[in-house]
């Protein structure tokens, strides 16, 4: 081999190999400027501490070229980090309840309109959102079938749970993803062994209820992370999850107690769609 081809041969391998190891660098960066964004509401923000949501999104993998599907966005706290931090190179659906179903309670449609708001306030953040609709069983379309790279729920299991429509939601999320694209989970966790309706009644579901419900849908459990994990919650709060911020249900009644507690201890969990 001539020097002229050795020497070419390796910077070409240098180039590569600095592309390689920059990729994950410049998505972290971008991930950063997502979070550290002006658009972000300051109380939002003050929640970072309980919900960890760079740890999170890095956990499950996410990238900013993926076309990632939210579920039930409700205030948009998710929204002001996903939405800018897909917007160049990736493609973000908000999933929301189905306004236009008969169904649809009327204080969810008041927050969408809320949602709404916040969008159309900044296009130069949230322009390319896409809005589509999921309340089983009549609207379960959340993107083209087999188009999305990730899934994301959060903190919503018991609302399903209650409703009897875990099975259909899990299965529009296993639709809309490619062959190995993922599902990531974050919830309310139950101690294990707690009875069902206690779960719907408090909130707080068991990592085993949510695994049982992935796997009947077809996804893979592929790992967990306690990152979200919170052991000074006890889980008998007289309100249940409420009990605790940023709801705070109670009130006045035993208030710094609960901000001591902080937010819900929580699962995080990853799955695949084979």
């Amino acid at each position: 081999m001539s020097k002229s081809i050795f020497r070419a041969l390796t910077a070409a391998c240098a180039t590569a190999l600095a592309l390689t190891t920059a990729a994950p660098v410049l998505a972290d960066a971008k991930l950063e400027q997502a979070l550290a964004g002006k658009h972000r509401d300051a109380k939002n923000v003050a929640r970072d501490p309980y919900r960890h949501p760079r740890e999170t999104l890095e956990f499950f993998g996410i990238k900013p070229d993926m076309t990632v599907v939210e579920i039930w966005p409700s205030a948009g706290w998710w929204t002001e980090i996903l939405a800018p931090y897909l917007k160049d190179q990736g493609k973000y659906y908000a999933a929301w309840y189905a306004t236009g179903s008969k169904n649809t309670p009327e204080p969810l449609k008041a927050r969408e309109k809320m949602f709404d708001a916040m969008v159309a306030s900044r296009p130069d953040v949230y322009g390319k959102l896409i809005k589509t609709s999921l309340l089983p069983p009549d609207f379960v379309e959340i993107a083209p079938k087999g188009s999305a790279d990730m899934v994301l729920t959060f903190r919503s299991v018991h609302n399903w749970a209650r409703r009897g429509s875990t099975d259909m939601m899990f299965k529009a999320f296993y639709d809309a993803l490619k062959p190995g694209g993922i599902l990531g989970v974050k919830d309310h966790r139950a101690k294990p062994g707690t009875p069902f309706q206690q779960q719907i009644d408090s909130g707080y579901m068991t990592e085993a209820y949510v695994i049982e419900a992935a796997e009947l849908a077809g996804f893979r459990l592929v790992g967990s992370s306690e990152v979200n994990a919170n052991p000074k919650d006890t889980k008998d709060h007289e309100a249940g999850v409420w009990t605790l911020p940023p709801t705070l249900i109670l009130g006045d009644k035993d208030r710094e107690k609960y901000l001591a507690i902080g937010e819900s201890d929580r699962m995080t969990l990853k799955f695949v769609k084979p």
